[in-house]
């Protein structure tokens, strides 16, 4: 017969629980201070960034900025943001948002959930809406650095009194701006893409258009990247222009309708005026029309127009004409015949 074990239980150690509970404090205190470290990080070197920008001439506002986000992300919006350069370029928004998270202080999404307005210098404001617009800002040590934007069901919409802007609607425009791969050498690859866009029709693209879509897109490599920098826009152009610097053209196309301007290849730089230069190797369709239309809209004069639409046509076959366009002496032309000023990249003055 065995004797029953009056030994009272022993009682469960809270020694664990303790500890887990310090550690999930002290967790807490490393990751609000962290946070709150990384949050003066980003204020200071916003800052330090307006005020640069500042320096160099440009005029930048907003009325309230706050930070929110805590504990995984940062986030900062800016209300009635706007920036504004020498030559009266400008972009406005109701709201601007930026998000990183913790673990990435350096990439940055932006957007503008109320949309935003850019600013021509000679055109006036175009306020743009969209389902969305954002941008992305990564890897900050690159030259440059990588830079994206998209937006999806775009409407453009001109301020009274302002000029038309050439789209009405786009279903998609991207941008992206990456340094090339290290072997590569000292380039950057800048890709440009409209998709289903809408003229407005009193515009030039209207003319040519009609009432089809209109896309474009762009695919080149400036090269010598690094020089590209400067107090603003047109000194950085001349730097890089100095150093050698020239954009390679992949591939790029405008598509109105049934007119197509299609380049195959060429590489283009700015002259000390201002305007673009260098050649393209282009392929035109519809190119008697299209030119016609140009011709009509008053875009260039009338008997350029002809006598550019004869020299395509004799390059003819079938529907699709290969042409050069040249970038020269402050002028563009289309085989023999100057059919307009070069387009200008920056004002001199």
């Amino acid at each position: 017969m065995s004797v029953p074990d009056t030994t009272a239980p022993r009682k469960a150690s809270r020694r664990p629980i303790y500890v887990a509970f310090g550690l999930a404090t002290i967790f807490v205190i490393v990751l609000s201070a962290g946070w709150i470290w990384l949050r003066g990080q980003a204020d200071a070197r916003l800052d330090a960034a307006v005020q640069r920008l500042r320096d160099a001439g440009y005029e930048i506002a907003w009325k309230e900025r706050s930070f929110r986000g805590y504990p995984f992300r940062l986030n900062i919006a800016l209300t009635e943001a706007r920036i504004r350069d020498r030559s009266g370029w400008a972009l406005e928004a109701p709201v601007l948002e930026a998000q990183a998270f913790v673990h990435a202080p350096t990439s940055w999404l932006i957007a503008a959930p109320q949309g935003l307005t850019f600013v021509r210098p000679i055109g006036g404001p175009v306020r743009v809406e969209g389902k969305l617009i954002r941008a992305s800002l990564t890897h900050l040590s690159n030259t440059p650095p990588n830079i994206s934007f998209e937006g999806v069901d775009l409407k453009f919409q001109p301020a009274a009194g302002a000029q038309t802007f050439g789209l009405a609607t786009a279903e998609r425009v991207e941008f992206h701006l990456r340094q090339a791969p290290s072997e590569v050498g000292d380039e950057a690859g800048v890709w440009l893409s409209v998709k289903s866009g809408k003229a407005q029709l009193s515009g030039l693209l209207g003319r040519v258009a009609g009432d089809k879509p209109v896309s474009i897109e762009w695919d080149g490599r400036m090269t010598k990247i690094s020089a590209f920098r400067g107090r603003d826009w047109p000194d950085a152009v001349r730097n890089w222009v100095r150093a050698g610097g020239t954009m390679r053209v992949q591939r790029a196309g405008l598509t109105a309708g049934d007119a197509l301007l299609g380049a195959n290849s060429g590489r283009l730089g700015v002259g000390s005026d201002g305007r673009l230069t260098g050649v393209m190797d282009v392929s035109l369709r519809q190119a008697p029309r299209a030119l016609g239309a140009i011709g009509a809209a008053g875009a260039i004069p009338q008997d350029r127009a002809d006598a550019a639409a004869a020299v395509a046509t004799a390059r003819q076959t079938g529907d699709l004409a290969r042409v050069t366009l040249n970038f020269e002496a402050g002028q563009t032309t289309l085989g023999p015949v100057a059919i307009a000023p070069a387009p200008k990249v920056y004002d001199p003055r």
